[in-house]
């Protein structure tokens, strides 16, 4: 594996996908850098979440689905049949645009995945419990309460739950679908300075709208239109010196 800038994490090659007979993603070509953040834009419908989600399989849920090309994590071919998807998901967490916490107390619902995964000593999943709700930073806010129901927390509250749980099994990507659309102005800054943190130990690939929120939390941005890859390279080029005047266009808010 090359070093430096071009060590990559999650390769796609010639990607694409369609659902029955529309050709939603058109040979995506894209290298996704280990512990950085790298940040998906676009209009509606243009393919960000869609791709999002063949990084992880989620796309084999859906009827009608047709995969071509190659998604590789650590030059593994996740689409190869052999695969275990379930042991792919650990690997590769996700956390969606609604905060979707189980109706269930807060301590289990972070110590959900790991029992899955035959963790049963008590001390274990307290331990695990513990370090994901610090890891996404809302333990102080909950450690009085992790008996209770996680759905008695506020919406902020939830995602950042949501974050912990999928941080729970010990993933090394972790993927965001708008993970703050749905969240007030304090919550999405919350989760905006956790994913600075969260780089640290993970490869977080986050789907937005919000083009500020883009440019302030990644550290590469790739732009969609229609099913293709406009444009994708550093953050700071992309919104200071985009190539493609398609790309200008959308992040000035001409289009889009």
């Amino acid at each position: 594996m090359e070093t430096g800038r071009k060590r990559t994490k999650i390769n796609a090659r010639g990607l694409n996908l369609y659902y029955g007979c529309n050709h939603a993603l058109k040979d995506i070509d894209m290298d996704i850098r280990p512990h950085a953040v790298t940040a998906l834009i676009g209009p509606s419908g243009c393919g960000k979440s869609t791709f999002l989600k063949s990084l992880n399989r989620m796309n084999d849920l859906v009827d009608c689905v047709r995969i071509e090309g190659s998604v590789t994590l650590d030059g593994e071919d996740i689409y190869d049949p052999k695969v275990d998807t379930t042991l792919l998901r650990k690997k590769i967490g996700m956390v969606f645009q609604q905060p979707n916490p189980f109706p269930m107390s807060i301590y289990d619902n972070i110590a959900y995945g790991p029992r899955l995964h035959g963790i049963k000593s008590k001390s274990r999943l307290d331990e695990i419990v513990e370090t994901s709700l610090r890891g996404a930073a809302i333990f102080e806010e909950v450690r009085d309460r992790l008996k209770k129901s996680a759905l008695g927390l506020s919406g902020g509250q939830q995602q950042r739950l949501c974050i912990a749980r999928a941080l729970a099994v010990g993933p090394e990507v972790l993927l965001m679908d708008e993970p703050t659309s749905a969240l007030d102005p304090i919550s999405t800054l919350k989760i905006e300075e956790l994913m600075e943190e969260l780089k640290k130990k993970y490869t977080v690939v986050v789907v937005t709208h919000n083009m500020q929120q883009a440019a302030r939390v990644s550290d590469d941005t790739a732009f969609f239109l229609v099913g293709q890859v406009v444009e994708f390279d550093s953050t700071k080029n992309i919104f200071s010196r985009p190539r493609d005047k398609r790309t200008e266009d959308y992040i000035t808010g001409r289009f889009g």
